[in-house]
Formats: C-alpha cells, sequence, structure tokens
C-alpha cells in the first residue's frame, strides 16, 4: 500500500488553472453585489409606470431570486461542463451591456408599448442576475483544486458572495440612489462590469480575442448611455424616493404641477397661494373653513408635503397659522424651494422625517389640525393608516381639534372602508366626504372611486356647515354622517400596526388625477 502526503485534486480541474483567492473573492463579492444594486434600482425605474406598492416590490424581488437560482444552478452544471476560464469574462460583459441598456429599453417600452412592460422588465433583471450569479460556480469551480478543501472553499466564497451582497444593498440604498439619478447608476455599473469583464480576459484568456469582445460590449454600453439621454419618460429630479417633475400651467402663469412617479401630486400658484386646482384640496379648505372661525389662526401638522399646497393657503388666508410639515423626501423640499416658490418665514416649518416619527416628537395636545396627505405610489404609506398611528394623532390634537385624510381608492373601496372604520373606532366623531356616487348617497350607481376626504373629531362636527362650505366651493362633493357613514363602512375592519394590508384592500389605477 502506498501513501502520499498530497491532497486528492478535484475531477475536471488540472492543477494550476485556478484563479487565485484575492481575484476569487473580487469576482463573487463584486458580481454578488451588481445583483443587488440591479434589483434596488430596477424597482425604482419602475416606480412611474406600476407604482410603488407591495406586490410591486415583492414582484421584483422575486424575479431577482429566480435570477440568482438560475444562476447559480445552470453555472454550476455548466462549469462542470466547460473550461470556466472561458465563461466569466462574457458572463461579466454580457450582463454589463444589458444593465446600461436597461434605463432606455425600460423607459421606451413603458411609453410606446406598455403591454409589454411586464415581460421586458422581468428579462432585464433575470438576464443579468442569472449571468452575475453564475460567477460564483465558475469561480468556485476553479478554487477547487483539493477536494480536502472543498468546504472552506465554499463557505469562504458563499460568505463573501454574501457580504458583497449586503454592500450592494446598502450602497444602493444609503448612498448611490441619494446621489445619483437612476440611469447613471445602471450605466456607470454596466460599465464596471465590461471593464471586469476585459481584465478578466487578460488574465485568463489574453491575446486579442477577449478585447475585442470588451470594445464591443463597451460600444453597447455607449450606446446605451446615449439612448438614455434621449429616451422617454425622463425625471426633471430623481430624488431619493420619486422620479419628479415639475410642469407650468399653460393657461396661468404661475401654475405648477408637481409629478412624482408620473401623478400629479400637487398643483401650486406661486403667485396666489389661495388657488386650489384639484377637488380634494379645496375639500380639506371647505371642512376646515366650517370647524374653524376664519379668522382663527391655527396650530396645524401636515403628514406629507409635496406641493405644499394646503400650507401654503393657511398661511395666506389665515395669517399666524403655524404649519409643521412632515415630508420625508428631502428632494421634494428642495424642489419646493428652488422651482415652487417655498419662501423662509412663510410661517411652514417643513422637516425632512417620516411622518409617525414626526408625530410621536409633538407634544400632547397641542395642535387644532392634522392633515393627512402622505403617499408612496397611490397608497398611503401603511403605517400611517392604523388604530396605532391614529391613536398618536388623537394625542396630539387638542380637545376640538380635527383631523383631515385624504385617500385614494377605487372599485369596492375596501381600503377607504377600513380606514374609515379605523377612524370610527379612534375618534368620537367621524365623516366621510366626496362625490355622491362613493360615499353611498347615489345608491343606483356603482363607486367610480378616486380622491375621498375622511374628517374625525371628539367634538361634534357640523355636517350642515362643512356642506355650505362645499357647495360655496362648487365641487359637487357632499358629506356622508351617522349611519349613512356606518353603512357605507359595512364589514370593512380597523386597521392595526399587527394587521394592516393596506397594498392589498386598495384598488389602485394606473393614472390617479391627483394626490
Amino acid at each position: 500500500m502506498t501513501t502520499s502526503s498530497s491532497s486528492p485534486v478535484a475531477e475536471g480541474t488540472p492543477p494550476g488553472r485556478g484563479l487565485g483567492p484575492r481575484t476569487a473573492a473580487a469576482l463573487v463579492f463584486g458580481s454578488s453585489a451588481a445583483v443587488l444594486v440591479v434589483e434596488i434600482v430596477a424597482l425604482r425605474l419602475l416606480a412611474p409606470y406600476l407604482g410603488l406598492t407591495l406586490e410591486t416590490s415583492t414582484m421584483i424581488i422575486g424575479i431577482a431570486l429566480t435570477a440568482i437560482a438560475a444562476g447559480s444552478w445552470m453555472g454550476g452544471r455548466i462549469a462542470d461542463q466547460v473550461d470556466p476560464r472561458r465563461l466569466i469574462g462574457p458572463a461579466l460583459g454580457l450582463s454589463g451591456a444589458v444593465v446600461a441598456l436597461t434605463p432606455a429599453v425600460l423607459r421606451t417600452t413603458a411609453e410606446w408599448a406598455p403591454a409589454l412592460l411586464f415581460l421586458i422588465a422581468s428579462l432585464t433583471i433575470l438576464v443579468p442576475g442569472a449571468l452575475l450569479s453564475a460567477v460564483t460556480p465558475f469561480v468556485t469551480k476553479l478554487r477547487l483544486t483539493s477536494l480536502a478543501e472543498t468546504g472552506t472553499v465554499v463557505g469562504r466564497l458563499s460568505g463573501v458572495g454574501t457580504v458583497g451582497a449586503i454592500v450592494g444593498t446598502v450602497l444602493t440604498g444609503f448612498v448611490l440612489i441619494s446621489r445619483l439619478p437612476v440611469s447613471g447608476i445602471l450605466i456607470g455599473l454596466g460599465s464596471l462590469l465590461v471593464i471586469g469583464s476585459a481584465l478578466v480576459a487578460w488574465r485568463t484568456r489574453g491575446g486579442k480575442a477577449g478585447w475585442k469582445g470588451a470594445s464591443a460590449l463597451a460600444l453597447v454600453v455607449v450606446a446605451g448611455a446615449l439612448a438614455s439621454t434621449v429616451a422617454p419618460g425622463a425625471c426633471d429630479t430623481e430624488t431619493r424616493y420619486h422620479c419628479a417633475r415639475v410642469v407650468a400651467d399653460p393657461d396661468r402663469d404661475g401654475g405648477r404641477t408637481l409629478l412624482l412617479d408620473g401623478v400629479r401630486h400637487s398643483y401650486v400658484d406661486v403667485e396666489d397661494p389661495t388657488t386650489l386646482e384639484f377637488a380634494y384640496v379645496r375639500a380639506i379648505a371647505a371642512v376646515v373653513d366650517a370647524a374653524f372661525p376664519k379668522d382663527r389662526a391655527l396650530a396645524a401638522h401636515h403628514l406629507g408635503g409635496g406641493g405644499l399646497t394646503y400650507p401654503r393657503y393657511l398661511a395666506a388666508t389665515r395669517p399666524g397659522t403655524r404649519s409643521v410639515v412632515s415630508e420625508i423626501d428631502s428632494g421634494v423640499v428642495r424642489i419646493d424651494r428652488d422651482r415652487l416658490g417655498l419662501k423662509p418665514g412663510a410661517g411652514i416649518d417643513v422637516r425632512v422625517e417620516d411622518g409617525r416619527l414626526g408625530l410621536r416628537r409633538l407634544d400632547t395636545a397641542g395642535l387644532d389640525l392634522v392633515v393627512g396627505d402622505a403617499f408612496g405610489g397611490v397608497s398611503v404609506p401603511w403605517h400611517l393608516t392604523t388604530a396605532e398611528a391614529m391613536a398618536d394623532v388623537r394625542r396630539v390634537l387638542s380637545d376640538d381639534g380635527l383631523y383631515v385624510a385624504n385617500l385614494i381608492d377605487h372599485g369596492e373601496l375596501a381600503f377607504a372602508r377600513a380606514e374609515a372604520a379605523t377612524l370610527a373606532e379612534t375618534f368620537e366623531h367621524v365623516a366621510l366626504v366626496g362625490a355622491p356616487v362613493d360615499i353611498g348617497l347615489d345608491p343606483s350607481s356603482r363607486p367610480r372611486g378616486g380622491n375621498l376626504v375622511l374628517l374625525a373629531s371628539d367634538r361634534p362636527l357640523d355636517p350642515a356647515a362643512t356642506q355650505r362650505e362645499l357647495d360655496a366651493r362648487g365641487s359637487g362633493w357632499r358629506i356622508a354622517t351617522g349611519d349613512t357613514l356606518t353603512a357605507w363602512i359595512g364589514d370593512g375592519r380597523p386597521l392595526t400596526d399587527d394587521h394592516a394590508p393596506v397594498d392589498q384592500l386598495l384598488t389602485p389605477y394606473s393614472r390617479p388625477n391627483a394626490h
């Protein structure tokens, strides 16, 4: 019997053909990070067309995980049949080309062939995700030169890949999206992947063949960059949360519409803040004017800022009013100041913060009015809809304080009914304002859906005064209270922090008229 001090060599991997440990770690780290960058940026890129909802996020995460699983499985099988050194460079380069083309392709498809958007969006995640995920089994195959080190090699590279995914996630969410447009992120990532392809080709293949492939892919990246500058659907500004545009009103010199992810969120007249274009804002103004003497200055808090239409209106019509606004998106606040004429000392204090956290910082019983007008895509952020959130609203209101909330819903209005049920559980008095067909006052017709305004207080509301104010503004909206409202709520169940399926209850539509 003979013995040997050397370890057995893995079958199919001739000695000397593996990668060095640092190169292997860099490839696995970088490719894993790139997959997560693509996933997160794809969500931002698709938000203007598919909405920023739980379903959209779930879909993109599912597609990305499918790509990772498929790439890992196929990469492992192919690595056992083909020399992995020939595969790493093309995988990086082809994924880089697809990533660089993604902004132009998706935006063009969304505008010109929306029926194909889901298919194209899936491919722009699946293709680079699978190619990049295949890099890890390719590298693992090259590093497995000894069966005695299989566990160590596989475990180390798996850990490196996980760390790369974490870094890609954190870097994108906390740094890249706040500083760069999504098209710039993807084009930059595509460029890095093509450069990585060229370096791998130079190190593992050598000769002109590898460089020719990388050169061709570099041209594709350049084409993607140029195409993204002329593709439809580009933003004026990409904020941390939104693709934002400001559109001038051709019929009013000072009129400006703020669009976030393609949806009209605010209309502001920078020359006349008393102009209220959207029906729901006129309804909020009517409700507040019916609840408080018109010469009374108010202490108000606003959950969600957008273009700050209503805080400006309060400042103009009720001198001395103090409005504090919780707006989570600092980019929107910059647009308010730079493009929509917000001036210091206007009685409006805008705080860049989450609305729920902002409520917690407020003193008890210190406010006359809280206005809920926060949206993520087409839905109110779920954590601002629950009984616990409403309890915080009630805490910060004075005894005669008023809560007014703007909602959007369609179809059976299941979300709006659930939110009304939540308010009815929290406040002594609740009312609903909207088009008669949507609030149960026209039972012969099915609800059309759209904007609805809920109001709640611990003091009695005055439906007659509210209706007079609504009529004076010519919106055609009505108010529902008492038994009418109870019948309208029906089997709507209150929302809680433990169970608030807002995205599932909500019936959205592709282009809401206004938030």
